[in-house]
């Protein structure tokens, strides 16, 4: 029965289209691989030499299996497909008018390195498909196999999707198109799909033959059942591993809640410990201030520790704010571009009366001319803050505070550098822990919550850029932070 296909008909539209027609499912890419191991599989076992017409997913996972066949069979006639990408349009070498030369001879040395490489050694026959068919069969796979005792054949289809159109709430979840498979033995179905393709190839290298030759009229029902036997054994073994896939990832996730819950647990522990620290200080102050033999010195001496410990407790509670209100809206707050120039001035100009009233020489240096960078929104000027200030509360008096702007590459980098206290080697890596404050051996503790460090680190995250630093005990400390610069 010799088939004439018209100008707009698939393989798949074409098994439809027989009388009696085979029944359609749904199949995902897995389970279209499944099925051509346990064809693989059977043929192997069963000692069945057949020809098999192949064209599939392009990948080394797919070719193995028909080299798999191809190495036991020891040359029997196998008829490869060829490598073609959605992108890639398949057109006869010989073409005398090729509109896409290279995407063939791409598609032909992909073909050729791995059927020549040494992992898949083995000389496959292989034809092409003829240019005004390729669109065709462009969305199709297909793995026919012939043989007097046996003859199959797996046709999938992938349908067209609709681009839906994108809205600015629009999700965007890359999903893997479900497969529309036809599985069937009947040499009615099969002989004309394989005249169909013998109809959209050229330049076979397989001499002329009759494929009703090679097609039993009905293949052994013993044959199926095995067949069948060895698809439920790959199913099954594919079931096990996606259990076990899945059993794994609600352990990690298990595992996931369980370290955010400790996380949690150790967040709040140190929460009350920062907070309890000055409310005790408080309170012990507050004792000896109703001593009725307090002298006036020490009376001075106690309210100023009310007013530094209430500060502290402030500053906690300031801290704590503005890291959960970073951490629960971070990943939606916009990128905006900024220039220094707009910013570090305004924030020292701040910071001046505390310098001078500490003794501190604070200076800055930023060009106007230096571009924009990309910064969380307001999040530089908070950065500047916690910064500045962090070099002026560990610089004692008479010590000098820089702030200096620069072009470096593709970024801009703004540096802070003081002539404190300086930060010991094995502190350094803990400096941007939560509550983590350095403690200063021979001057006062400059109080602080121990947070600004955790914020500026999670501000420099979401922009894209970076911090680091540089410290020697007593000669003073250098924070470099690097932002990228707002290209349009």
């Amino acid at each position: 029965m010799k088939v004439s296909l018209t100008q707009k008909k698939s393989l798949y539209q074409l098994a439809l289209g027989i009388e009696n027609p085979p029944s359609v499912s749904s199949l995902s890419a897995a389970t279209l691989l499944s099925l051509l191991k346990s064809q693989i599989d059977f043929l192997i076992e069963q000692e069945i030499r057949a020809t098999l017409w192949v064209k599939l997913p392009p990948g080394k996972l797919w070719f193995s299996q028909v080299q798999r066949y191809h190495s036991w069979s020891g040359g029997s006639q196998v008829v490869c497909y060829l490598n073609a990408d959605k992108n890639t349009c398949l057109e006869p070498a010989n073409s005398n008018n090729l509109s896409n030369t290279t995407d063939i001879n791409i598609s032909l040395d992909r073909f050729n390195s791995l059927s020549n490489s040494p992992q898949y050694s083995g000389n496959f026959d292989r034809f092409n498909f003829q240019y005004q068919q390729v669109r065709k069969l462009k969305r199709e796979y297909f793995v026919a196999i012939l043989s007097p005792q046996w003859c199959s054949l797996i046709l999938a289809y992938r349908p067209f999707q609709k681009k839906k159109p994108q809205t600015s709430k629009t999700i965007k979840v890359k999903k893997i198109p479900k497969l529309i498979g036809i599985t069937t033995f009947e040499s009615r179905v099969i002989q004309p799909i394989l005249e169909a393709i013998e109809q959209f190839t050229i330049e076979s290298d397989i001499p002329p033959k009759k494929i009703e030759d090679d097609l039993p009229v009905t293949p052994d029902p013993i044959l199926i059942d095995k067949l069948f036997a060895k698809q439920l054994q790959q199913q099954n073994k594919i079931n096990l591993q996606k259990a076990k896939k899945r059993a794994l990832k609600v352990q990690q996730h298990a595992q996931k809640l369980d370290n955010d819950l400790q996380l949690k647990d150790e967040y709040l522990s140190n929460v009350c410990q920062e907070l309890s620290t000055p409310l005790t200080h408080m309170k012990t102050a507050l004792s000896l201030l109703n001593s009725p033999s307090l002298k006036n010195p020490q009376r001075q001496r106690y309210l100023e520790m009310l007013s530094n410990q209430c500060d502290r407790q402030n500053s906690v509670i300031s801290g704590v704010l503005e890291l959960v209100q970073i951490e629960r809206n971070i990943e939606e707050t916009p990128l905006e571009a900024v220039k220094l120039a707009d910013i570090v001035p305004g924030v020292v100009s701040t910071y001046q009366p505390i310098a001078q009233e500490k003794g501190i020489m604070l200076a800055y240096t930023v060009p106007m001319e230096l571009p924009a960078v990309w910064c969380v929104s307001s999040g530089l000027k908070q950065i500047v803050i916690h910064l500045l200030s962090n070099s002026i509360n560990f610089t004692p008096k008479g010590g000098q505070v820089w702030v200096r702007g620069r072009l470096h590459g593709g970024f801009i980098q703004l540096e802070f550098r003081d002539t404190g206290i300086g930060i010991a080697d094995h502190e350094i890596p803990k400096i941007f822990e939560r509550f983590y404050r350095v403690r200063p051996s021979t001057t006062e503790d400059p109080g602080g919550a121990g947070l600004g460090l955790t914020i500026v680190q999670k501000l420099l995250q979401r922009s894209g850029g970076s911090i680091s630093v540089k410290s020697k005990l007593s000669e003073g400390s250098t924070f470099t932070i690097s932002l990228p610069i707002a290209s349009e």
